[in-house]
Parts: structure tokens; sequence; C-alpha cells
């Protein structure tokens, strides 16, 4: 039976066992990103799924771990592949130099995930008011009117 760390070094081990995995915070942003572009509510995807919004809300801030079976309804629900969930992943080495480390034992050490403009809630609204524009040349033109609007690269 495990005893229980005392002082300063338990307390420094309670604390990192309570904190989100950056994988489960990115998994969760992504179903947040994917949910707010097709304009539906935590509490519509709660239904979909037999949950709870507050449920929906501990996914999207990767308070709650999503388990496979659940990843799979979420990508049936949202119409992406499972792979979408783990797209943009900051820190992912190139593919074979991945493998080739976790073959050997040696996974690279996980970065926290910053967010970043695409998970912003004005990006958001903005993509989806962008794709509601019905006209192709209208949203067109209201594209070059953005990108003239930018500074030069």
């Amino acid at each position: 039976m495990k005893q229980p760390m005392a002082g300063a070094e338990g307390e420094e081990r309670a604390e990192r066992e309570h904190r989100p995995s950056p994988i489960d915070v990115h998994v969760g942003s992504r179903v947040r990103l994917r949910r707010t572009l097709l304009g539906m509510s935590q509490e519509k995807l709660g239904e979909a799924l037999g949950l709870t919004f507050q449920q929906i809300q501990k996914y999207e801030r990767g308070v709650n771990r999503i388990g496979a079976s659940r990843l799979f309804d979420l990508s049936r629900v949202l119409d992406v592949p499972i792979s979408f969930f783990f797209d943009d992943m900051p820190g992912q080495p190139a593919a074979s130099q991945g493998f080739a480390r976790r073959a050997a034992g040696f996974a690279e050490a996980q970065e926290g995930f910053e967010d970043d403009t695409l998970h912003r809630r004005e990006t958001l609204e903005l993509v989806r008011a962008y794709y509601r524009i019905q006209d192709p040349a209208v949203r067109r033109r209201v594209f070059d009117l953005i990108k003239a609007m930018t500074p030069a690269d």
C-alpha cells in the first residue's frame, strides 16, 4: 500500500496529478473549435451525446479526459475524422522521428499547448460569419478587402 507523501513534495505531486494533460486540453480545444464553427451550443452537443452541457465544458477545457468511444461519437456528431482532434498539436516532431523515439522508449517531453489566434472566440465567429455569406463572389470580395487591409508580409 502506498504511503501518502508528506510536505511540499506531496503537494507538488498532487498539483501535477490534478492539472489537465496538454493533450487533453488540445483535444478539448479542437472539440470547442469544431462545435463553434458549426454554430452548435454546448447544450445541443451534450444532447446529441446524451451528456450535460457541464460535461461538454469539462471536455472542452481538458479537465476530463475524452475516452476512445466518446471521441468516436464526437467525430460522428461533429462530422470530422478522429484525426481532426489531434491536428495542429504544437511541438509534434516529424512523424518518423517521433515514432523512432517512442519505439526506443524516449518520448519527447510534452510542452504546454499555447492558445493561439485560431482558438479565439472572435476568430471563430468571424469564420462562421464568412462562410454564411451565400454568394461566392461577395465572399471573395470580403476576403480581398480583409487582405487589402492587412500589412504586407
